[in-house]
């Protein structure tokens, strides 16, 4: 029988939060609040710190290499529909 409780009183405090989400869905202000208490301001400092320079440097020649890639691939398409049309 403890068990039952034990389950019964989750339940309840399960819907007892999720009617204080609702409730405060509708705060506007209470939604703001949220919306705002989830941005971090990093420092430049702190930025310096979390930032793999190397690793950052890595992955951007990979997206120009990609980006670069993918625009001749649209030029050849391009001038292959253009070969087509003629």
């Amino acid at each position: 029988m403890s068990d039952n409780n034990k389950q019964s009183d989750k339940k309840e405090s399960s819907a007892d939060n999720v009617e204080e989400y609702l409730q405060t869905l509708g705060n506007e202000d209470a939604r703001e609040l949220r919306y705002y208490s989830q941005e971090q301001p990093f420092s430049a400092e702190e930025m310096t710190r979390l930032v793999n320079e190397e690793r950052l440097s890595k992955l951007l020649a990979q997206s120009d290499a990609f980006l670069s890639s993918l625009n001749g691939d649209l030029r050849d398409f391009d001038e292959g529909s253009d070969k087509d049309n003629t």
